[in-house]
């Protein structure tokens, strides 16, 4: 099993790239055609490079070999506080939009869930001691910016995170109920936990039917392909920032 399989945000890697300096470097989309291919093959092969990356993301390597404490697993989930609350913020607002909207479904929702495991990890009061990283804010900035501007650059982050979190996500709750004895689908883990969902992988046929029928030219897929790279570059910061924040002691 490799960490590629894992959520988006498992995309980090110990390589030079950070978050503050991917814009430049990924936001001008490829102009190529790309008629013919279906828009949710073109996303997935242009995050292929990405994935691999996350083979080398040392925080959750760590992490989920038992190398690091419930605390660093904690923060972990802290910090995906931030992103689904850019990510959800302004979902209500964003159900009437002809692109984003058809992929905001009820039953994908997290932040309810997130708050129950920081409840569990951090005690009532977990709210008080809520921080983010400078790279998870860069993150959740970024979220939100698409959210009130771009409704075709939200869909990209939309994709990045919930489809993740019904594949590699499960890979992550498993290992913290065996690493941490957390109760199987319970608190502490519930983030990974879709309740609503019987089918996942019929439900991601679904979502991946809406990306191939997202109302958009040849040139705004290219961007949205563009800013599904910066998602995981992100990620990519935030996962650096973790690994310093935790780094493994011998």
């Amino acid at each position: 099993m490799t960490l590629h399989q894992l959520s988006p945000l498992l995309s980090g890697s110990g390589g030079p790239m950070n978050a503050s300096d991917t814009s430049d470097t990924i936001s001008t989309p490829d102009t190529t055609s790309t008629a013919g291919t279906p828009f949710s093959t073109l996303i997935r092969t242009a995050s292929h490079e990405q994935h691999i990356e996350a083979e080398t993301s040392t925080f959750m390597s760590d992490l989920l070999g038992g190398r690091l404490g419930v605390e660093a697993y904690a923060r972990y989930t802290e910090q995906l506080w931030f992103v689904y609350e850019a990510l959800e913020a302004d979902a209500e607002r964003l159900s009437a939009d002809p692109v984003a909207g058809p992929f905001l479904r009820p039953e994908l929702l997290r932040r309810t869930a997130l708050e129950r495991d920081l409840a569990h990890l951090r005690g009532p009061d977990w709210r008080g001691t809520l921080t983010a990283l400078p790279a998870t804010r860069a993150y959740a900035d970024r979220v939100s910016q698409c959210a009130r501007e771009w409704p075709g650059g939200y869909v990209a982050h939309h994709y990045t995170r919930y489809l993740g979190d019904l594949s590699g996500g499960q890979i992550i709750r498993g290992k913290a109920e065996q690493t941490w004895g957390f109760t199987r689908k319970g608190d502490g883990v519930r983030f990974y936990v879709f309740e609503d969902i019987s089918n996942p992988a019929a439900f991601k046929r679904s979502y991946r039917e809406l990306l191939d029928g997202v109302p958009a030219d040849d040139l705004e897929k290219q961007r949205i392909v563009a800013e599904c790279k910066r998602a995981f570059a992100l990620n990519t910061g935030v996962f650096r920032a973790l690994g310093e924040e935790f780094p493994l002691t011998a």
